[in-house]
């Protein structure tokens, strides 16, 4: 057993606390994992609010982290101690109907047909003050140790950082991801990002290596142009400056609409705007940020019925374990910038400070 330091969720709508936690170590098929690095995500945000579904406290989030293996349990062939690796909140077992499935990256693991807030054995690896304490998305990388099946582990390129590759964990691959594998942006194209947090920056990122010639950038905070236009934005647009809905401004600027349009902002009513932004007949919207649990969304049909479609994005459509080493490797060669998704660093011990960073639109 590791004692170490994690962030603890205890209840809903409490600050995290940064507590001493003991780490069983890993059962068959299973690998401990040293956290170097982690980011946070709205969506960790969304668990510490309670709008994250069937999670359990106390909890251990974070979703977006990169260390080395520690140890592995028996049976395990995919990695071994000393190799750098990135936790996946999206696994691939590799052998459901949906890992056969060449068309899709959904896995029957995934927390959505099976929450993943126990170890496939039903029983947690972490401990705190004589309680059990819960894993989120198996991954929990606000800690320094936590425990994974090893089909939900990516071994990467030992030359990365791994302060830099965490954010391979999610970020990165779900916007790169869902204009390139989702939306499948063509060359010459228009597209609208809405919400230019690390998702929306990688979507434009994705529509730009696509080959994209108009990428409109949408957001409420003006702070965030410079950098969508340094990496790829040709437009910025805030909706609070706007006299009329931002998708008939949208409309407007491309005759007909966009041919490709983003939702990253996580909100029901960018949703539907994004979808009246596209082209009437072909365009292509893809939600990709996360509204709470069950949260209803109303929309006019007609919308749909002229041709557009409306479509969502796990992770950017990338098998996780095929793909994520090769997208570690890209960054190596320079094919994207991962540096520039990162605005702060921290210690473990001011967790809380960095989600009032993002809570800020820092």
């Amino acid at each position: 057993v590791i004692r170490c330091r994690a962030a603890v969720a205890w209840a809903v709508g409490k600050p995290l606390s940064v507590e001493e936690v003991e780490v069983a170590p890993p059962k068959a098929r299973e690998v401990r994992i040293k956290i170097v690095a982690s980011g946070i995500c709205c969506t960790d945000d969304d668990v510490l609010g309670g709008l994250f579904p069937n999670i359990e406290f106390p909890v251990i989030p974070g979703h977006e982290g990169a260390g080395i293996v520690e140890s592995i349990g028996e049976g395990v062939t995919l990695v071994k101690p000393g190799d750098k690796v990135i936790p996946l909140c999206v696994p691939q077992c590799g052998e459901c109907s949906f890992c056969l499935n060449p068309d899709t990256n959904y896995c029957i693991k995934t927390h959505a047909s099976e929450p993943q807030n126990l170890m496939p054995d039903k029983t947690s690896r972490f401990t705190c003050k004589g309680k059990r304490v819960h894993h989120f998305l198996w991954t929990s990388t606000f800690s320094e140790y936590t425990v994974m099946p090893e089909y939900a582990v990516a071994r990467i390129d030992a030359a990365a950082p791994l302060d830099r590759v965490c954010v391979l964990g999610c970020a990165f691959p779900t916007g790169y991801g869902a204009a390139i594998n989702t939306a499948k942006v063509k060359s010459g194209s228009s597209c609208a990002v809405f919400g230019l947090g690390g998702v929306g920056l990688s979507v434009i990122m994705g529509c730009k290596a696509a080959g994209a010639s108009r990428i409109i950038a949408i957001d409420i905070n003006k702070d965030k142009f410079a950098k969508a236009k340094e990496l790829g934005a040709t437009d910025c647009i805030n909706p609070k400056d706007l006299t009329k809905p931002v998708q008939e401004v949208l409309t407007e600027m491309t005759g007909y609409g966009v041919d490709y349009s983003f939702e990253a902002a996580g909100n029901k009513d960018t949703m539907v705007a994004a979808l009246a932004a596209c082209n009437v007949s072909t365009g292509v919207c893809v939600v990709i940020g996360e509204v709470p649990a069950e949260t209803p969304v109303s929309f006019d049909p007609l919308l749909l019925l002229t041709g557009r479609t409306w479509t969502g994005t796990m992770l950017g459509g990338w098998k996780t374990r095929d793909s994520i080493p090769k997208l570690a490797t890209g960054y190596l060669e320079k094919k994207f910038n991962l540096d520039s998704l990162i605005t702060h660093t921290l210690p473990i011990a001011e967790v809380n400070k960095g989600f009032e960073l993002l809570r800020g639109g820092k």
